[in-house]
């Protein structure tokens, strides 16, 4: 199949969010040999900028610049891309909560499928796409096929695709021109800043994060006890922020904090998309889960299927001794 495909790289404060390269490097596996277009809108500088950084990645970029697209609003991005995407054009989406409100109307004006949650590639064949996407919490792996020969839309989890080295010197397409005239019944107002904690988990370089497999509360002294034995801060996925069993600075995940930390220990975490999509640049990631299927170990670097309770204090007496 000889698609054009495309990418929509998310940005923030001039730079280039890291699914954009999650998502190149999903177009190389799922459309072997095809070569990405990156679409970037948005208003002023930054889309100058963004545009340029993707320069490097990707063989062209199409920038959109207009202060309606100052924010991502699905309601203006979807006429926009209908207008500017060929016919039978396949769409590649970060399935945040951006993605999930683009895709399916986007599919529909495209007339083109619609496949979301993509975390693997089973193979093209002929027209014939087929991806693996997870069910029940990440319980069941479900194989499915989907006809694009007239295009596609497909949102794709973060992490669940490691980004290459970006090695290419594309061109850059102004189309901006499209964005004229476009209005939404919906406007963006402001952007509500998560409140402040006692640390910083976006700044540090190495998290352990322990999820609602710990149990109980009195069980997250066994955690504290790892990160002191590691020198890294605790954070958390929201179950035990729900719990009050944390507090919700320390929480990682798509409605809480963004991290990009060099080392991630996930403990009893089971990895939903809402989780892995704080989790950012491709960090070094130790998952222990006692459910071997849990979907953590989709993308984990190193996995280890255990009881929490038996392992942490043997993994922290071990890391005092080294």
């Amino acid at each position: 199949m000889d698609a054009k495909v495309f990418v929509y790289a998310v940005h923030k404060d001039g730079q280039a969010d890291d699914s954009a390269l999650e998502l190149l490097a999903a177009a190389g596996t799922l459309f072997p040999g095809c070569a990405p277009t990156a679409l970037v809108t948005g208003a002023g500088s930054a889309v100058a900028a963004v545009a340029k950084e993707l320069a490097a990645a990707f063989p062209e970029v199409w920038s959109f610049d207009a202060a309606s697209l100052a924010y991502p609003n699905a309601e203006l991005l979807r006429p926009l891309l209908v207008k500017a995407l060929p016919a039978g054009a396949v769409v590649l989406l970060p399935h945040t909560t951006l993605g999930m409100d683009l895709g399916p109307g986007l599919s529909v004006k495209l007339g083109a499928a619609y496949v979301p949650d993509v975390v693997a590639a089973d193979g093209l064949e002929g027209a014939t796409l087929k991806v693996v996407r997870q069910e029940y919490a990440g319980q069941v792996s479900a194989h499915v096929t989907a006809d694009v020969s007239g295009g596609a839309v497909l949102t794709v989890r973060g992490g669940a695709f490691r980004p290459g080295t970006p090695a290419a010197s594309g061109r850059i397409v102004d189309q901006s021109a499209l964005a004229e005239g476009l209005t939404a019944r919906r406007k963006f107002v402001e952007v509500i800043a998560a409140e402040a904690g006692d640390i910083d988990i976006t700044r540090e370089d190495v998290l352990v994060s322990v999820g609602r497999g710990i149990g109980e509360q009195e069980n997250l002294e066994l955690v504290h006890d790892l990160a002191k034995a590691m020198g890294a801060a605790v954070s958390c996925s929201r179950p035990l922020v729900d719990a009050k069993w944390l507090e919700k600075a320390r929480q990682v995940g798509t409605s809480g904090q963004t991290v990009k930390p060099k080392v991630y220990l996930a403990l009893g975490i089971s990895g939903s998309f809402q989780h892995l999509g704080g989790l950012k640049g491709n960090p070094f990631l130790v998952a222990i889960n006692k459910n071997p299927k849990a979907p953590i170990f989709q993308v984990a670097t190193v996995g280890i299927v255990g009881d929490l309770l038996e392992l942490l204090p043997v993994l922290t007496e071990k890391i005092r001794k080294g």
